[in-house]
């Protein structure tokens, strides 16, 4: 039996029409639309991989929930920003680990944006200390970093997504250890592209799945490095 799909052109119609009129009265009076195709059906998408994710880990969750889950406010946080524009012209949602406000956890992350949706996993932003830990335990356990982060059939279909880079090794390790550039990094990440077509197609849940399940071993790799469950 064919599968439902969950986004259309029509979301990705609303996204692109926000990034033209990103303004509050717009986009209060095409609220209707957010909900019916931007919103609702990602929190569908949600509540339909938790199973998945379960499977994974016990202690990830894809919570669909509209307040306190993993879909991300589409309204942007200004008070720091030069750019005042009040709305995000993407959605994203992070399917979290249980114990997120207590600690520094990795995610998985999926994005939905006209052109430029995409799925990852990994430590994006994290602290001063959280990056030392990590970069540490790189050094000390480099053999499953490279079955982790490395792996051939893992190298050819997810990118380590980070630009943003130390411009020299970090203090305290050799220039010529392994993986030298990965300690460089201030995010430990990675991601895979995801055509418009596929976000709108009958395969998304399972094309995530598949994803999700081939992320895992990097989730679990920095679970490890901060003592965190898997």
């Amino acid at each position: 039996m064919a599968m439902a799909a969950y986004f259309s052109d029509r979301s990705f119609r609303f996204l692109r029409a926000l990034a033209r009129h990103n303004e509050r009265a717009w986009f209060h009076a095409h609220k209707a639309d957010y909900e019916a195709h931007v919103r609702a059906p990602f929190q569908r998408l949600l509540g339909d991989l938790q199973p998945a994710l379960a499977a994974i880990s016990l202690h990830y969750r894809a919570d669909p929930r509209p307040v306190g889950g993993s879909l991300f406010r589409i309204q942007r946080d200004t008070r720091y920003a030069n750019d005042k524009s009040p709305y995000k012209s993407w959605q994203g949602a992070r399917l979290f680990h249980h114990r997120r406000r207590e600690v520094a956890a990795p995610s998985f992350y999926i994005h939905l944006e006209p052109g430029a949706s995409f799925v990852g996993a990994g430590l994006w932003h994290p602290e001063t200390h959280t990056q030392r830990r990590v970069r540490q335990f790189i050094f000390d356990n480099p053999g499953a970093w490279k079955a982790a982060a490395h792996a051939p059939a893992f190298a050819r279909r997810y990118a380590h997504g980070d630009s943003d880079m130390l411009v020299r090794p970090p203090h305290g390790f050799p220039r010529d250890f392994a993986f030298i550039d990965d300690l460089r990094r201030r995010n430990f990440v990675a991601t895979r592209p995801l055509p418009d077509a596929t976000m709108a197609g009958p395969r998304l849940r399972a094309t995530l799945e598949r994803d999700l399940a081939a992320l895992a071993p990097l989730v679990d790799y920095l679970c490890a490095a901060l003592d965190l469950e898997f």
